[in-house]
């Protein structure tokens, strides 16, 4: 079980440890809930896709976990950030992160965002037709792409699929285009996102085939061609044993392939590959500390109330994710039943 854990992740007379602090001593001093991130664990992931893709642009997706010092950790390993609000880009900025590392996203931007990610110098992905007149000029834009890849994950976190509230389907895509750069737009280049908690890169790949055939027709039509491909991120981290597991460098190096491999079928220039990660760099680095503050037992089911809820993590009532539950100061006992945690 411990493999779904921080890599500095110990059991020592029956309480977990993280980082050589035990879960009761972290808990004491802090209180609970606490969320607990290993520093070990975020710079070996970080260090892992960059040795992976060493000519990639790579920014971490801070709504996996919007952090100044996280942020300052990464940028101190060579990752920008991928912000979505006014607040996660004051973040980046307070971690010290230049406009060239951050990518500013968000289907829904308002005036007051759009001029503070130009202000900052940062690369703004365009995700409507109405975007490129809130832009001022000469700022440095993406446009996002959707090109129809249904990815292999729950309905909720797909993005990439016809009717997606994200991006811009070709057509759109190409009128997008044409306006921001006769409005004098440095467009940089293409942007997609297919899904989250992909474990294989078979929707990137199928995304990226169609991304290039769509690259080609901006060069035929347009005569642009992209210096750079946000292929986005997505990618999953194990909570569970019956997962899969998706080794972080593994999959980027595939994404970085196929954009190779796609573009050169359609004879484009090589692009500048930009990659987003979120929890895939900070997922196995984080356990949340709880209190169990009672135990009811009923007819054909034993409730565990802890002191936590929603609010620190909605994700089970949303769609349905599981978890690894190990009560941390008897960490190395068996199993005896099953209960529900609440």
């Amino acid at each position: 079980m411990l493999e779904l854990f921080p890599d500095s992740a110990r059991i020592e007379q029956s309480e977990l440890g993280l980082g050589g602090v035990g879960a009761s001593d972290l808990a004491g001093r802090f209180g609970t809930p606490l969320v607990v991130y290993c520093e070990d664990t975020l710079r070996a992931r970080a260090r892992e896709i960059r040795d992976a893709v060493p000519d990639a642009l790579v920014v971490y997706g801070a709504k996996a976990f919007p952090n100044v010092a996280l942020l300052r950790l990464f940028a101190e390993e060579g990752i920008g950030a991928d912000v979505a609000s006014a607040g996660e880009l004051a973040f980046a900025r307070a971690a010290g992160l230049a406009g060239e590392r951050i990518v500013v996203h968000g289907n829904a931007k308002s005036s007051e965002e759009l001029l503070a990610a130009a202000d900052a110098g940062a690369t703004i992905v365009l995700d409507s037709e109405r975007e490129p007149e809130l832009v001022p000029a000469p700022a440095r834009v993406l446009i996002r792409v959707t090109v129809g890849v249904e990815a292999d994950t729950h309905e909720a976190i797909q993005t990439g699929h016809h009717g997606s509230k994200f991006g811009l389907p070709p057509e759109a895509a190409l009128r997008t285009l044409k306006r921001a750069i006769d409005l004098g737009l440095e467009v940089a280049g293409l942007h997609i996102h297919v899904g989250s908690q992909l474990a294989d890169a078979a929707a990137h790949k199928e995304t990226i085939a169609l991304l290039a055939a769509f690259a080609s027709r901006c060069r035929d039509e347009l005569d642009w061609t992209p210096a750079l491909v946000n292929a986005g991120g997505g990618f999953a981290v194990r909570h569970i044993l019956h997962e899969p597991p998706a080794a972080l460098g593994e999959l980027a190096r595939t994404v970085a392939g196929a954009v190779a491999s796609s573009w050169k079928e359609h004879g484009l220039p090589k692009p500048k590959l930009l990659l987003e990660p979120g929890r895939a760099l900070v997922g196995q680095a984080g356990v949340t500390l709880y209190g169990v503050r009672t135990v009811k037992r009923l007819e054909g089911v034993t409730w565990v109330a802890v002191d936590g809820g929603m609010s620190d993590n909605p994700r089970p009532q949303l769609y349905g994710a599981r978890y690894t539950a190990l009560s941390a100061t008897r960490a190395d006992e068996p199993p005896t039943e099953t209960v529900s945690v609440a």
